[in-house]
């Protein structure tokens, strides 16, 4: 097959290893706003501002690039350089989306305390989410699926390791907020999350003496629609890192070895 390519719009891939199997999927950590998709987001700058220190996974691309320096075999990156506020491309982009019920499917049209986004009852908006989709969502699946199958393809075996993060309290559009918000969240898919991956990511982050829980307060792991649920040689874990952890140079750095010690025993 060919190669998939190494950037595009919206987003970058960082080649590691040949034959690592490893990619990790950084989805959701960037700011960045291109100036004619601002245009037809209805918050002032200030309330921008806001809504994006709220619903960006501060310190996960650097916490993915440290741990991919550090770890024994380098992985595969895959990085999203738009923020979620353009595409979230970890929605369905249709009605199997339940986060559209609090408009925040693919292409969100509410802010995370449920205020206006863009305006979705403007018969221009059904045209402007297609737009969105063209653009950004549909190319950076794309280049994902390319990448998983890269990886098999090559390394024989795939393992999506996708890095979030997420606030010490919950936020009102979240739909299981009543469940424990741990140091750090295992998010498990039933076919894709092996337990071996499982039990390895148990064991680093506990190493590091991260309090570790299990799909709350979010669940799942990404997989890209060709390979899900029918690939076994896709494997997935969703970290979710509580945002306070980090904030510190101790908590940082702990989160870069435990990392950086999961992607090496799974490599």
């Amino acid at each position: 097959m060919d190669k998939p390519p190494r950037n595009g719009v919206g987003y970058k891939v960082t080649p590691g290893a040949p034959d690592s199997p490893v990619l990790l999927h950084v989805p959701h950590g960037s700011r960045a706003v291109p100036d004619p998709v601002r245009a037809r987001i209805l918050l002032d700058d200030d309330a921008l501002a806001a809504e994006l220190d709220r619903m960006t996974d501060s310190h996960t691309g650097l916490i993915a690039e440290r741990a991919a320096a550090e770890a024994t075999v380098a992985p595969w990156q895959f990085t999203n350089v738009l923020s979620r506020l353009v595409v979230d491309p970890e929605r369905f982009p249709d009605e199997r989306e339940e986060m559209r019920a609090v408009g925040m499917g693919a292409v969100y049209t509410r802010t995370s305390d449920g205020r206006p986004l863009r305006a979705d009852d403007d018969p221009a908006h059904t045209a402007h989410e297609q737009d969105l989709l063209d653009a950004y969502f549909i190319p950076y699946a794309e280049a994902m699926t390319d990448c998983v199958q890269d990886r098999l393809d090559t390394a024989g075996r795939a393992v999506v390791i996708d890095v979030h993060s997420y606030p010490r309290d919950p936020l009102p559009y979240e739909l299981h907020a009543d469940g424990p918000r741990p140091a750090v969240c295992l998010g498990t898919d039933s076919f894709h999350t092996p337990a071996p991956l499982l039990d390895a990511a148990r064991e680093a982050f506990g190493h590091c003496g991260l309090a570790v829980g299990l799909d709350s307060p979010f669940a799942g792991a990404y997989v890209p629609l060709r390979h899900y649920g029918s690939v076994r040689e896709v494997s997935a874990l969703m970290v979710e890192i509580r945002r306070d952890v980090p904030a510190t140079a101790d908590g940082l750095d702990r989160l870069v070895r435990a990392l950086a010690r999961l992607i090496g025993s799974v490599t």
